[in-house]
């Protein structure tokens, strides 16, 4: 049975194991809830947050080495950073809207340690934005200031490209972290659907039926705010900046949608999409090379949704709304978080423990949604994909016009 599988069906267990729980009596759920369903939770959370620190950095390093030395970028490296930054803006802001009207979250009835929240609370916007540049880097990555980290990371890898060759072994040394750190990934979301049921189960025994409509709703939110984005967001780019039918578009990108479906891996899906994006959408295999690789690593509009949505649920289930500064928080670290997503399954819950510390609210949160996350996972990923082949058509349609304006304007000199 796939990973997909065994999650779903750990998923549907344990929402009946919840559904029996929330009739049985405190004498029998306290024991179950206490010496098996919460550490089996607990546990899980505690491997996503052990390598929260080092995939940040190490991936971040390598996202911002592979753009290559900053002073040659040129004009197609501009473009699509841009694109990429701006589209993971507009999709974080569509996910914050859709969670504030839809509202997922008002229905659950769970509980918090006030006092351990109270502690965690953010700073105003404008001293985080100061203290970006960390005073003391060792400091930044042992106390876990994700947008320090972000900025180390960014500084890091531009100076490895800079130095191109003489740094060679220190940038071998983050591939192999690197590399490490995917695998680590990949074994801890083998241990997914005892994290799932585990932490699912818990959540509706203790919190009632009413966790059931939360978590119906979290996922709707997430779907529409993806569907939107999708349908609005790239179509309009597509239309207007590429110079042709979005429909067209998606009709001819389908086989690798669907491919990203199954795998929930953009990496996994890169040499499906690149084929497709050079053979069905006519994209320069130069541009196709460059942009969608690139995509891969900070390209996750999908995520953004996730963690923007997951963001305003987790809020509204503890009932501590977000203020403007904190949304605003959102949409900065998400994005800056955005260039180092690995293109791995499961990642995005990462990435979400550092929104939700930087913005002062609970990482326990996340125990609400892993359940339906895998599920979600595979549609959002197929997003991500879709967005690079986006930005790779429209560049290379860009490229093909330009060219044909020059080629034009030498005829006529000549």
């Amino acid at each position: 049975m796939s990973l997909t599988k065994k999650i779903l069906l750990a998923l549907l267990l344990g929402i009946f194991a919840g559904i029996g729980l929330t009739f049985a009596p405190a004498e029998l759920f306290t024991p179950i809830d206490t010496y098996v369903l919460n550490p089996v939770g607990e546990i899980f959370l505690n491997l996503i947050m052990m390598i929260v620190v080092p995939i940040v950095f190490v991936s971040i390093v390598l996202g911002t080495v592979g753009l290559g030395d900053p002073s040659k970028l040129g004009r197609i490296g501009v473009q699509t950073i841009s694109f990429y930054l701006v589209t993971t803006a507009i999709a974080l802001v569509i996910g914050l809207g859709v969670g504030l009207v839809l509202e997922p979250g008002e229905g659950g009835n769970f509980s918090i340690d006030d006092a351990s929240y109270e502690e965690q609370a953010a700073p105003p916007i404008m001293d985080t934005l100061v203290q970006i540049i960390p005073e003391n880097p060792v400091e930044a990555l042992s106390t876990g200031n994700m947008l320090q980290i972000i900025a180390v990371a960014i500084f890091v890898g531009v100076a490895l490209a800079m130095l191109g060759e003489k740094t060679s072994g220190i940038r071998n040394l983050f591939e192999q972290a690197n590399d490490i750190l995917i695998f680590l990934v990949n074994a801890i979301m083998k241990t997914a659907p005892y994290g799932a049921f585990a932490l699912i189960a818990s959540a509706i025994g203790e919190a009632g039926l009413d966790a059931i409509g939360s978590m119906f709703m979290y996922m709707l939110a997430v779907i529409l705010a993806l569907v939107l984005h999708g349908v609005i967001t790239y179509s309009i780019a597509i239309k207007t900046l590429g110079k042709a039918s979005p429909l067209k578009f998606y009709k001819a990108f389908f086989p690798a949608m669907s491919v990203a479906f199954s795998t929930s891996s953009s990496s996994a899906t890169l040499p499906v999409s690149m084929k497709i994006a050079q053979e069905k959408l006519g994209v320069k295999k130069s541009i196709s090379s460059f942009v969608q690789p690139l995509g891969a690593t900070i390209n996750m509009d999908g995520t953004a949704i996730m963690q923007a949505v997951a963001t305003v649920f987790i809020a509204q289930v503890y009932a501590e709304p977000l203020g403007l500064s904190q949304m605003l928080m959102v949409v900065l670290t998400a994005t800056l978080a955005s260039i180092g997503t690995a293109g791995v399954p499961g990642v995005g819950l990462i990435m979400l423990a550092m929104v939700l510390k930087q913005v002062g609210l609970p990482v326990d949160g996340i125990a609400l949604i892993i359940g339906v996350d895998r599920l979600l996972d595979m549609i959002r990923t197929s997003l991500n994909i879709t967005g690079d082949a986006a930005c790779a058509y429209i560049i290379s349609e860009d490229d093909k016009r330009k060219n044909g304006i020059d080629e034009e304007q030498t005829e006529q000199t000549a």
